[in-house]
């Protein structure tokens, strides 16, 4: 069985997510999602979500591309999550490209282009805008 992983916020979930857990999840068996929890977002990333971590996990959940949600809860863990879960291949964005690199050593590395005019912080914008 491949495992793939691959990690987000997944704050106000649209087309781009599934699109992408859709091709992470034709890369394997099993996916596998490190959601960012809501202490992670705001302390590290300066993020404040709509939904709650556990609001977002559940929606995760309900998509049939996933086969289990963890936490996301710090940088570092990547490379024991790799370990712990016997991934086979790190997924993310391609705005993260050549970022995740020093994963190569464990496991295949691919970074997948986003679903263009699509964004979490473009549906933001344009909710002020209104």
């Amino acid at each position: 069985m491949r495992k793939v992983i691959t990690y987000g916020t997944f704050d106000l979930l649209h087309y781009g997510h599934i699109n992408l857990l859709q091709r992470a999840k034709a890369l394997g068996d099993y996916l596998i999602v490190a959601l960012s929890t809501d202490e992670f977002n705001w302390n590290e990333k300066q993020k404040k979500c709509y939904f709650t971590y556990e609001e977002r996990k559940r929606l995760l959940e309900a998509i049939r591309y996933v086969d289990l949600v963890i936490p996301e809860e710090n940088w570092e863990q990547k490379v024991s999550d790799v370990k712990e879960y016997h991934v086979d291949t790190f997924v993310i964005g391609d705005d993260w490209e050549g970022k995740f690199d020093f994963l190569k050593e464990y496991c295949d590395v691919v970074y997948l282009p986003r679903t263009p005019d699509i964004s979490t912080t473009q549906i933001k914008a344009d909710l002020h805008k209104q």
